[in-house]
């Protein structure tokens, strides 16, 4: 029986740092070739529509590449008839329009589940309809461009506009719309067939194909991982990965490793190392971290990998926030050293800290490389100033190391939230 490879915790954080690019120096400068290969690294560019700092499909190339001009980004993913279309991969996403044949197993899920008698398109079968004759006869819309009203006179009341925002959905789902670009921040809806080639569109993949592929490019996205962590890449079941596991293990492109610091309650938890990825010696890099990054966004992972016990706090009511309401984890080299809120304040031109917070992986030295990352991320945004809050226990340090910072009172509700961190600092 083979001697099965043993990795330590740190090993594994720089395998897996190194999979989703944090390896080596940031480029200088960022081109249309550089965003295809982060994109085509990350397999899914996830989307949000909170923009409190930056919308978060901006953030994950900032954070590899530093500064780039989010206006190319956007006529690569958000304008029609481009490579990129958007599906429920992770969450909603940006995924390559020619992995349309590989999200079918999903559609048929959804269609399952809506269409089912009680479902909600078996109930609202006549909203489908006039929807699809809308979108047939005047090409992408928006929701707001489909007035109910129009119709309530010769229609009946079935007809209102929350119908038409949820029908949208569910066609979106069940794969019989594609979002064609948007408008500013607002989708607008096609029938598949006038965004989606035919090529990809009528390709058919069987569902183990789809789950085989999609478990192989988790696999090379995270460099190591548990099976857990490869179905949460996609979104995907344990049950429907482990299959594909051991395919991928019989072809030689996945590896079994043990990561002892990963196994929990003294029980062996199966890990797996892909066949390109690479060991980097040392991680130097400082980078602001969206939720929605693949590097934290499975929280099991990121407690697992870098001790991050991470939360998004925007459904936790203000007074009881602990971090604020929409903290990024801070990485520095291969540790998770704080995690800080950020607002744009743009009629002042100011990049807010609203909280900081040191992690326990904090060490002396990652004030000055974090306000270093500050300015940039000002920069880049297009703000003159940054202005550190009171609010957490590395707003101080902070502040000292942007020389001059303003400071300003933290939110509104801090003041009844917990204003010291009570857990244990690792500073060296």
């Amino acid at each position: 029986m083979a001697t099965i490879q043993t990795l330590s915790a740190a090993q594994a954080r720089r395998i897996a740092l190194g999979a989703q690019g944090f390896s080596g120096a940031r480029p200088a400068s960022v081109g249309v070739r550089r965003l295809h290969a982060g994109l085509e690294r990350m397999g899914a560019l996830q989307i949000d529509s909170v923009n409190v700092f930056s919308r978060t499909h901006y953030m994950p190339h900032f954070s590899r590449f530093g500064p780039y001009d989010r206006d190319r980004l956007d006529r690569l993913v958000l304008s029609s008839g481009g490579r990129y279309v958007e599906y429920r991969a992770h969450e909603a996403a940006f995924v390559p329009v020619e992995d349309w044949p590989m999200w079918q197993f999903r559609m048929e899920h959804f269609r399952q589940r809506f269409g089912s008698p009680g479902g909600w398109a078996h109930a609202h079968a006549a909203v489908l309809d006039r929807l699809r004759d809308e979108l047939a006869a005047r090409g992408p819309l928006r929701p707001a461009e489909i007035d109910p009203e129009s119709e309530r006179g010769r229609r009946g009341p079935w007809w209102d506009w929350d119908d038409v925002k949820h029908g949208l959905e569910v066609m979106w789902l069940t794969g019989e719309v594609a979002i064609a670009g948007r408008r500013g921040f607002e989708r607008r809806y096609a029938l598949a067939e006038h965004v989606v080639p035919p090529e990809h569109l009528h390709r058919e993949m069987t569902p183990p194909d789809a789950i085989r592929e999609l478990t192989r490019r988790a696999a090379q996205a995270y460099g190591v991982a548990t099976t857990a962590d490869l179905a949460d890449y996609y979104r995907l079941r344990a049950r429907e990965v482990a299959p594909a596991v051991d395919d991928l293990v019989a072809s030689g492109e996945l590896t079994p490793v043990r990561v002892p610091e990963w196994e929990r309650s003294g029980r062996a938890q199966s890990a797996w190392l892909h066949r390109d990825a690479v060991v980097p010696r040392r991680i130097e890099r400082t980078a602001l971290l969206t939720p929605f990054d693949p590097v934290v966004w499975f929280r099991s992972r990121a407690l697992r990998t870098f001790g991050l016990d991470y939360r998004i706090e925007i459904y936790v009511p203000a007074a009881q926030r602990r971090y604020g309401y929409y903290s990024l984890p801070v990485l520095v080299d291969d540790r998770i050293a704080a995690r800080i809120d950020l607002k744009a304040d743009r009629s002042g031109s100011r990049l807010l800290v609203q909280s900081a917070w040191w992690e326990p992986s904090a060490r002396a030295g990652d004030a000055e490389r974090i306000a270093d990352e500050l300015r940039l991320a000002a920069d880049w945004q297009g703000l003159e100033t940054v202005s550190v809050s009171t609010w957490g226990d590395a707003t101080d340090e902070l502040a000292a190391a942007l020389g001059r910072a303003d400071r300003h009172d933290p939110p509104r509700a801090a003041s009844v939230g917990q204003q010291v961190s009570d857990r244990p600092r690792l500073r060296a």
